[in-house]
């Protein structure tokens, strides 16, 4: 077996299209990712994602993000703001979470903080599993760990959720409802079809907890990143302070070009099902793993122009190219989420009324409504317990303008 790493744009697209390479990013996190959508090849990944694609479409994204979501960042955001303050890795990871739960199906009938921090408390334990690989400490202890927070979060959410689904499905096949009347959320699409898909119900666990924390934690990684970068690109260009508080497509170009520059995950991972040969003329041999190197891929400079290592929200993209690069992947891959969470490219013509910016920037012109800026007093620190680059902490204060 040996290890290739693709450094090259049109590498990496065509690698992502080859139906002979599988996922192999997860291998190490499989107490959470085994058999996730995401890590599944061929029919079964064509079958679970064709059955879920029916909830991620356009007219459900604009549902969320003009009606759902902005009562959800205010009311998340109060308290901080009472406070004239915030510690933005917490308060993104708590903001992506209440949408991330009601897409994934996870219900919360009490409605309290507490009951709120105790699913908190365990989707950072499902990030650690995830990213099993990347983690600095006592590996079995974490898996330990990450077991029993799955027993205890489906005892709490999971088993209770899927009680009150099957009530609905036995009312729907007894003519008592419609189907309009389910949830629209994963976990109903699993259970309306676990006979096809022949799911067992660890199975749908890991699906749910993966979509649960798939959906808060890139978004919420991104969410930070974007700020950050914001605060950088307003140090320089302090001209543009008006355009992040009135012009939400500048805010959404911003966070495209942090996605490309700073994709939740750096690298993507493949297994060769069989030989390959790149158009290049790179050789892949059955069995080989192939590291998609994303930070290089997408600062190509023959794709993305000399200045493809800096942050620029206006850059100009050529025709065919994504502004976020390949961070989403392509193919049969492709991140199921990607439009949710950062919108599609405004096209010349398109009208703004309709336009899908994505929640990432929904979410981050809000804070700048409120006049969010670094903390000068307590500056921004990284994560020690991940080799993958995310802040530990980000401190901000928030002066109304």
């Amino acid at each position: 077996m040996a290890e290739i790493t693709v450094t090259t744009f049109a590498e990496a697209r065509e690698c992502y299209r080859n139906k002979n390479l599988r996922q192999a990013l997860y291998d190490a996190g499989e107490v959470i990712m085994s058999d996730v959508v995401v890590n599944l090849h061929g029919d079964e990944h064509r079958d679970r994602r064709r059955l879920e694609n029916r909830l991620f479409r356009r007219d459900t994204f604009m549902l969320y993000e003009q009606e759902l979501f902005p009562p959800i960042i205010e009311s998340t955001l109060a308290p901080h703001l009472a406070e004239g303050k915030a510690e933005l890795v917490k308060l993104g990871h708590q903001l992506m979470m209440n949408l991330a739960a009601f897409t994934a199906g996870v219900d919360r009938p009490q409605g309290t903080p507490e009951e709120t921090f105790r699913l908190y408390d365990y989707l950072t334990t499902f990030i650690e599993g995830a990213t099993l690989a990347h983690y600095t400490g006592d590996r079995e202890a974490k898996v330990v760990e990450i077991e029993a927070a799955l027993d205890a979060f489906d005892a709490e959410f999971l088993t209770p959720g899927m009680d009150r689904r099957q009530a609905l499905l036995d009312q729907l096949e007894a003519g008592e409802i419609d189907a309009d009347d389910l949830p629209k959320d994963v976990l109903m699409v699993l259970m309306h079809n676990q006979d096809r898909l022949e799911l067992s119900h660890q199975t749908i666990r890991r699906e749910i907890a993966f979509y649960m924390l798939a959906g808060a934690h890139t978004s919420a990684t991104a969410f930070n990143r974007v700020v950050h970068n914001i605060f950088g690109w307003l140090a320089d260009h302090p001209e543009d302070e008006h355009r992040v508080r009135e012009d939400r497509l500048f805010v959404q170009k911003c966070t495209h070009e942090t996605i490309r520059l700073q994709p939740s995950s750096p690298t993507g991972m493949r297994w060769a099902l069989d030989d390959i040969d790149l158009s290049s003329g790179v050789h892949i041999a059955k069995g080989d793993r192939v590291t998609l190197d994303l930070l290089s891929v997408n600062r190509d400079q023959s794709v993305f122009g000399d200045d493809a290592a800096e942050f620029n929200p206006d850059r100009t993209m050529p025709e065919g190219i994504a502004p976020w690069g390949l961070s989403f992947g392509q193919g049969m891959h492709a991140c199921i989420g990607q439009d949710l969470a950062s919108g599609i490219t405004f096209v010349d013509g398109d009208d703004v009324d309709t336009h899908l910016f994505g929640l990432v920037p929904a979410a981050v012109q809000t804070l700048f409504d409120h006049g969010c800026r670094p903390n000068p007093d307590d500056p921004p620190e990284m994560d020690a317990s991940t080799t993958r680059p995310y802040f530990g902490r980000y401190p901000v204060r928030f002066t109304t303008p």
